[in-house]
């Protein structure tokens, strides 16, 4: 089962990838993973990547698919979880270029419905938690940060929604359930 999971920073994308990974032997293809992986690989794509990230130039989207063709080509008995890619419209034009290419089929897309405030909020009580317990909070958690990043979101990601709708293969669920809440209504998607 091959699956892409959609949804604004904070949504909780991470959470339930991993919960796929541990409990249905799934790969989770997380971009910046990746990219930090490649960049201490000493491959000739590790190379490439580490080159643009020490001149502090983004990463182009020909780089990003090199590495998941990578990822693609070592195979996954579960499947592949794709986190954090495609951000944009032109990224899911080439990752449905390289599914068809390889032979490999999107099962279903998952798209983690919240609504923003709560992101919000979920952000600051996360960074006073962390003040209170004596540990330094993330410099990004902090509304202005969060409500940048819902913007970069809505505008960049957010069209990914009516695409997928349009193909067919388009789930939403309601992502602020409990964890376990959510974790059982993506069963219920990729168990159809």
């Amino acid at each position: 089962m091959n699956i892409i999971i959609l949804g604004p920073p904070g949504a909780g994308k991470g959470t339930q990838a991993q919960h796929l990974v541990e409990t249905r032997n799934m790969v989770q293809l997380s971009t910046g993973d990746m990219l930090r992986a490649a960049r201490t690989s000493g491959t000739e794509m590790g190379k490439i990547v580490a080159g643009v990230m020490d001149r502090g130039e983004l990463v182009t989207d020909e780089i990003v698919i090199g590495l998941i063709r990578e990822q693609l080509e070592k195979g996954s008995e579960g499947g592949f979880i794709f986190d954090g890619f495609p951000r944009t419209l032109a990224q899911a034009d080439a990752l449905n270029a390289l599914l068809e290419e390889n032979n490999i089929a999107l099962d279903a897309v998952i798209s983690l419905e919240v609504d923003d405030e709560v992101l919000v909020q979920r952000v600051v009580n996360r960074a006073k938690e962390a003040v209170a317990a004596g540990k330094e909070a993330r410099a990004d958690d902090n509304e202005e940060s969060m409500r940048t990043r819902l913007m970069e979101y809505y505008k960049k990601t957010s069209p990914l929604i009516g695409y997928y709708y349009a193909k067919g293969n388009l789930s939403g669920i309601d992502g602020l359930q409990s964890i376990e809440a959510v974790q059982s209504s993506l069963a219920a998607v990729l168990d159809r």
